[in-house]
């Protein structure tokens, strides 16, 4: 889920520089040696869930306040001055709390929004992210960066050149709220990223949408043609979801199979729970059949 999903529409205009090119350089020191917090902040997080397998493929870590302020209150305070310290801030307060919750005992990758716009230098302002997973033992091949398509991405040189860098650590990339953005496709096709995630406008009542329904198909079987894993956003229904399931999707993120925990891995509804699909061995007796 983006940043843009997390935040105000009315507050859509800071957006707009987290993904330009005009990146304020701050100073070397603070890729090094830390950055101080800009203001309070913590993390829920929200299962990718497989419903084939019925386990958890990844967890989004998404930013709270202390007391579970929504995202739209916690960056109504951000600035050009302090979006550097955040960015950074939230990557430390993703994986600190992913490593204290045992995350990488579950087999579960994490997934973390960032902003393009932030990263001045992709080899220095990695260095954190680097340094914290390392002193918390976290897998760097657990980590998935998304980088939001809802908003222009001015400089896709940079984009490319963060997504060089990332991948040379192990980290895969993907790009969210794929479908509502300017230029989907054409990000698509430079960066040719691990995951792409389906924006949730896109994947909302698909089952009555049939011009969605085979957008959905055709972007699910070029991901299956490129390599690409293809995620489905905001599944709030039993019928959206075998809908999606028609297109071949199997992983998928939203309020039917579970909601953000705060500060806490949360459980989780399995599709065969919930009656939406046949369990594994009912599957495997109806392909027998």
């Amino acid at each position: 889920m983006s940043l843009r999903r997390q935040f105000p529409k009315s507050l859509g205009f800071i957006l707009s520089w987290m993904s330009g090119p005009e990146l304020i350089e701050p100073k070397c020191s603070a890729c090094k040696d830390g950055v101080s917090q800009p203001f309070p902040m913590t993390m829920a997080f929200q299962p990718i869930v497989d419903v084939l397998e019925s386990r958890v493929y990844a967890y989004e870590a998404l930013v709270r306040g202390l007391n579970n302020e929504p995202a739209g209150v916690v960056m109504a305070q951000l600035t050009e001055d302090n979006r550097y310290a955040f960015d950074q801030s939230c990557r430390v307060a993703a994986i600190t709390l992913a490593a204290r919750l045992g995350l990488k005992d579950t087999g579960a990758k994490l997934s973390i929004n960032f902003m393009p716009g932030a990263v001045y230098n992709p080899a220095a302002c990695i260095r954190l992210t680097l340094e914290t997973a390392r002193k918390l033992d976290f897998p760097l091949d657990l980590l998935i960066f998304e980088i939001t398509e809802m908003e222009e991405i001015k400089d896709r040189n940079h984009v490319l050149k963060i997504a060089q860098e990332y991948r040379r650590h192990g980290f895969q990339m993907a790009i969210d709220d794929f479908g509502s953005g300017y230029s989907g496709l054409n990000l698509l096709a430079d960066l040719t990223p691990d995951i792409l995630k389906l924006d949730m406008d896109l994947t909302r009542n698909l089952h009555a949408r049939p011009t969605a329904l085979a957008i959905v198909r055709s972007t699910a079987e070029l991901c299956r043609e490129l390599g690409v894993t293809c995620i489905a956003e905001g599944v709030e229904t039993v019928e959206e979801l075998r809908a999606l399931r028609s297109c071949g999707i199997r992983l998928m993120q939203g309020y039917l199979l579970a909601r953000p925990a705060f500060e806490a891995l949360p459980a989780v509804a399995y599709p065969q729970d919930l009656g939406a699909l046949p369990g594994r061995r009912e599957a495997a007796q109806s392909l027998s059949a």
